[in-house]
């Protein structure tokens, strides 16, 4: 039998503060009406005659956000996941970022397919939108990937893979990373019960990602060091 996660949803319960949302940042001009309209059409451009799959490997896990008709294992190869962009809002702020998880060429990234009801995608891909992307900078956070399953290949979308050109990309070390996931908190939460939900519906699922298995013992530790 494997080990309990040191990450516990008790502990990261144990950081939480209740942070009131900060007024906008008018550096961060939001998506339009119109910006989402181009983002579907450009996504529907490239689904094509194909069925909608999109592949989850972090929070899209345990709160998808949109309707799906199925869901199963799959393997995105050539990409892995990575807390590498830095976030002062939702679950962190200016004076303490957090991080957000994002896909990072190399290695391998076992995760799950959602497929989409046909004649429901463009629907669907818009609901995605607006979960993933809510400002102009991100606009690029979308693209196709290959991956694998238990039938082959197969072409999905995902959102936050390849975004070393976003100005908020980090690369630093697995312990500054828990460094920042103890300490952040934000209006939506803190860094720390992001990663336990993850680790924790990834446990669920029978997915061991030996790198986010690591990071939450790391932040464990720094969560008891605070307490």
């Amino acid at each position: 039998m494997r080990k309990p996660l040191d990450l516990s949803a008790d502990l990261v319960a144990s950081v939480h503060r209740d942070i009131p949302e900060p007024p906008p940042d008018l550096q961060r001009i939001a998506m339009s009406d119109d910006d989402y309209a181009r983002a579907e059409d450009e996504i529907a451009e490239g689904l094509g005659s194909h069925a909608l799959l999109v592949f989850g490997y972090g929070s899209l896990l345990w709160k998808p956000g949109f309707d799906f008709a199925a869901r199963w294992p799959a393997r995105a190869y050539g990409w892995h996941r990575s807390f590498c962009m830095k976030i002062n809002r939702w679950r962190g702020s200016e004076e303490q970022p957090g991080l957000m998880m994002a896909l990072e060429r190399g290695g391998v990234c076992t995760g799950e397919l959602f497929s989409v009801e046909p004649g429901r995608e463009r629907q669907q891909i818009g609901k995605l939108l607006r979960r993933e992307i809510p400002h102009r900078r991100l606009m690029r956070g979308f693209r196709w990937i290959k991956v694998r399953d238990h039938e082959g290949s197969k072409r999905a979308l995902t959102f936050y893979a390849g975004m070393k050109g976003d100005r908020y990309f980090l690369s630093v070390s697995i312990h500054q990373q828990a460094h920042m996931l103890a300490r952040a908190a934000g209006h939506g939460g803190t860094s720390a019960a992001y990663l336990q939900q993850t680790v924790a519906k990834l446990e669920e699922l029978g997915i061991h990602d030996e790198y986010l298995w690591r990071l939450q013992k790391l932040v464990a530790a720094e969560i008891h060091g605070l307490r």
